[in-house]
């Protein structure tokens, strides 16, 4: 690896990659499928799932879904962070904590000043 590094260093991603596989198993170079019903049994009232996405990636339907294996579909407000949708988000927060439900807060990095006060 050491000489290809210096011959072709853009082929020693590869090469790493086969020798963790050759002596590890190719289970240390796959990343793992999300499992949002072992995630949720992490979590607690105090304890939220809280999702860092990848450009592009898209939980909301397996989350609908989830919701929906629950139970909780009827129980679930989503909202989408932007201007002034921080009152109406907070509102959502203690109504769901009041009866029980579950909110779903996308685009918070819409609203950052709200971030504090949601923590």
């Amino acid at each position: 690896m050491i000489a290809l590094k210096s011959i072709r260093p853009d082929k020693i991603t590869l090469a790493v990659q086969n020798y963790i596989v050759e002596k590890l198993g190719r289970e240390f170079i796959e990343p793992p499928t999300f499992n949002l019903a072992k995630s949720f049994k992490d979590s607690s009232v105090t304890i939220p799932l809280i999702f860092v996405l990848s450009p592009g990636s898209d939980p909301v339907a397996d989350f609908h879904r989830f919701a929906e294996e629950m139970n909780m579909s009827k129980k679930l407000e989503s909202i989408s962070l932007g201007k002034g949708q921080d009152k109406k988000a907070e509102s959502m927060i203690q109504d769901a904590a009041t009866r029980g439900g579950w909110v779903l807060l996308m685009n918070c990095h819409l609203a950052t000043s709200f971030m504090p006060k949601l923590e």
